[in-house]
């Protein structure tokens, strides 16, 4: 086996992030003719392949998804139709309406949404939200039969319901209708609701097929609207609302997706609901004299708890350029002020929020999300703290036994555990399971994968020792019985050795293009605004340039590391800016790497530049310090997850070669400048491998840090 022959290092000691790399193949042919076809850049044409087109109408239909034809959405869900005769008939009798809602982002902006055009359109209608502490997930039936107490004649969930079969159940047998209106996964058993709008219930290649909860809510209101002939002022605020929730809720800006949120990024910095220009201003997007002393009116008569802020000083450390800023800064900024309410807030705040027309309720309510958010980024970084301290106490070591990280412990807030455990993955590589106490016998937690982990299935294989539990590939919640614990650690390590080898455990870096830093200007930089909204299978270019030198580098603010970078092409050097965000664990960076990074536009003093976000380094492979020709070879001994191997750097031909050996016998050899090297006993029976491949990209990595200690004239044993 290969990955025996070549096994993954233990925790590197190289105080650089754990990483393994995944290029793009580069199509170089295939890129050219699209680039030509299209009329754009190689390198944009080379980006738009990596996300999975193939042709030209599929290219077109990408970088301008207004030409796209789309499908009546009347044609594509089943029962779409049925639910707007039950709502107008409702409209038409004045029957009550009732939303059951979820308290994540994309819950509470479709329960906005619904509220605020099913009012429009003259419903009577009003909703509920369940409780994460209480309640848990979705309709119960506590809300069904209260609902009934209320009067309601039909129950419109959003976000949720497609797996609530026990409370519709129940709300049938009282006489009411159901329409359930979400977004996840089908069970095996559907409830017994009038109508289900799920876009998982369609077909795969619909366009619709990715639309999170609110942009099926999207879709109803917009049909309802459409069918009463009554869309004149509706669509741009509802717009609004897809939007954010759209964003909020990491849905694949693929497909309508695409479109709707690209349009409506446009309509949100000039949107006239009172809550997303509450949203706007409070978060330091932008900020007006008209918005300022409405905020410190606002400020003034408010009794919460956020009357103490304080505002001129809060906006001055926020606001950016507001002449330069584009949609997409806005959306971004704005999703996670209300995902920090569902979280650890009331979500009735952001209800009122987006469904508000007067201003200063809605500076109020924005204000609160502003205020809770900031506690929200103040608990994670506790709680991410206390966990590192705790795995680096007793679990580091076994991690590459192991393959899984079960991190509980009590007085954690269980809104916030999911963000920490996306850090902690991104820190140690391996899925997480990370828990706290809600009682002495009860453990509540969520989970996060990595791409060769199926977190939902890993759930599953646990069932017995669970309580509820939930989810999809890369993420899910659960909760068990507190003495439970050491055999659920056991069964989640157990799953992990049977889906996860040595190889996987490093966190995924994928790279789309290596690119040199004399192509990084402007005109590519605005290029690269084609492919904007990215976001969940659509993600911000990375591109990757090797063997560069850290000319500068210095730690700034709350441990960023801030650089000064450059490359020499052709006796010429060239400099670039960039920013390394939480990696004060690696500092100094070594003075020659490869780096992996986004490109940034950055605002100073009046001027615009462009600037590297890193997202990746390493020593640079093969090392072109190390590659030089001599007639003595440079050799070395290294130990290797406790292996002793031998490297060396020797002439092969005309070309230096880096080869490693192990001990039995087995040699990877790799040219300067080549992606595919030799592996085998001998040359003339040796097979052809991609050293890019995580097995291969740690070995190499590890030679050339024992080549580079030796070349700096450290003696080695």
């Amino acid at each position: 086996m290969l990955d025996q022959a070549f096994p993954k290092p233990q925790q590197s000691r190289r105080r650089l992030p754990n990483q393994r790399w995944q290029i793009y193949a580069q199509q170089t042919e295939f890129a050219q003719k699209l680039a030509v076809t299209m009329n754009i850049s190689p390198i944009i044409s080379q980006l738009l392949i990596n996300r999975g087109i193939a042709t030209p109408e599929q290219a077109q239909a990408f970088l301008d998804p207004e030409s796209l034809i789309l499908p009546s959405p009347l044609e594509e869900f089943p029962d779409l139709a049925l639910s707007v005769e039950l709502l107008q008939n409702a409209i038409a009798s004045q029957e009550k309406i009732a939303i059951c809602g979820d308290y994540d982002a994309d819950g509470m902006t479709s329960t906005a949404l619904l509220l605020r055009s099913l009012r429009s359109l003259g419903a009577q209608v009003n909703y509920a939200i369940p409780s994460r502490m209480h309640d848990g997930y979705g309709i119960n039936k506590r809300i069904v039969e209260e609902f009934h107490s209320e009067g309601v004649g039909i129950i419109l969930t959003v976000d949720n319901g497609i797996s609530a079969f026990a409370p519709i159940a129940r709300a049938r047998e009282l006489g009411l209708k159901v329409i359930v209106t979400d977004h996840h996964d089908i069970p095996q058993k559907l409830p017994p609701a009038n109508a289900i709008l799920n876009p998982k219930l369609i077909d795969e290649a619909s366009p619709y097929r990715g639309v999170a909860g609110v942009g099926v809510a999207y879709i109803l209101a917009v049909s309802l609207a459409q069918q009463l002939g009554e869309t004149r002022g509706l669509i741009q605020p509802m717009l609004a609302l897809f939007t954010l929730g759209t964003i909020a809720d990491l849905a694949p800006l693929t497909g309508v997706n695409r479109r709707w949120v690209k349009r409506g990024l446009q309509y949100l910095p000039k949107s006239q609901l009172p809550g997303v220009q509450a949203l706007i201003q409070v978060s330091g997007v932008q900020v007006g004299e008209t918005i300022q002393n409405t905020l410190r009116e606002a400020q003034s008569t408010t009794k919460s708890k956020i009357q103490n802020l304080e505002l001129d000083s809060h906006l001055k450390s926020k606001v950016q350029n507001p002449k330069t800023l584009k949609p997409e800064d806005i959306g971004f900024r704005l999703g996670p002020r209300i995902n920090a309410i569902g979280r650890i807030g009331d979500p009735q705040m952001v209800i009122e929020l987006l469904t508000t027309d007067e201003l200063g309720i809605a500076l109020e309510r924005a204000m609160q999300c502003e205020g809770i958010n900031q506690q929200r980024q103040q608990m994670c970084e506790e709680i991410e703290q206390e966990a590192i301290a705790y795995v680096e106490a007793s679990h580091v070591t076994s991690l590459q036994k192991d393959r899984v990280l079960v991190v509980i412990q009590p007085n954690w807030h269980h809104g916030v555990i999911g963000i920490v455990a996306s850090r902690l993955v991104e820190r140690y590589g391996v899925p997480v399971f990370i828990g706290t106490h809600e009682d002495e016998g009860h453990i509540r937690g969520s989970a996060r994968g990595i791409p060769e982990f199926n977190v939902f299935d890993a759930l599953e294989y646990s069932h017995d020792l669970l309580g509820k539990f939930g989810g999809h590939k890369a993420a899910g919640g659960f909760s068990l019985p507190a003495q439970n614990l050491p055999q659920l650690r056991s069964r989640l390590i157990e799953f992990a050795n049977q889906c996860l080898e040595p190889q996987h455990l490093k966190p995924l870096l994928k790279i789309d293009t290596q690119i040199n830093f004399s192509e990084i200007n402007q005109q590519l930089y605005q290029q690269l605004q084609t492919l904007h909204p990215c976001g969940i299978e659509n993600p911000d270019p990375v591109f990757w340039t090797p063997n560069v030198q850290v000319i500068e580098q210095k730690i700034v603010g709350k441990g960023h590391i801030k650089l000064t970078l450059a490359q020499t092409i052709e006796q010429q050097q060239y400099t670039i800016k960039a920013i390394a965000w939480r990696w004060r664990d690696y500092f100094p960076l070594p003075s020659r790497v490869d780096v992996a990074y986004k490109l940034r536009e950055n605002f100073f003093d009046g001027n615009t530049s462009i600037e590297m976000e890193l997202v990746g380094v390493r020593l640079s492979t093969p090392s072109q310090l190390l590659f030089t020709a001599s007639p003595t070879p440079l050799r070395t001994k290294f130990e290797y997850q406790q292996r002793q191997y031998t490297c060396g750097i020797y002439q092969q031909g005309a070309s230096p070669e880096l080869r490693i050996k192990n001990p039995e016998g087995k040699v990877l050899a790799i040219q300067l400048g080549h992606t595919i090297g030799l592996l085998g006993n001998n040359r003339e029976d040796a097979k052809q491998v991609d050293i890019s491949q995580p097995q291969f990209d740690s070995i190499i990595q590890a030679a050339l840090q024992a080549l580079s200690v030796l070349s700096a004239g450290l003696s080695v044993q």
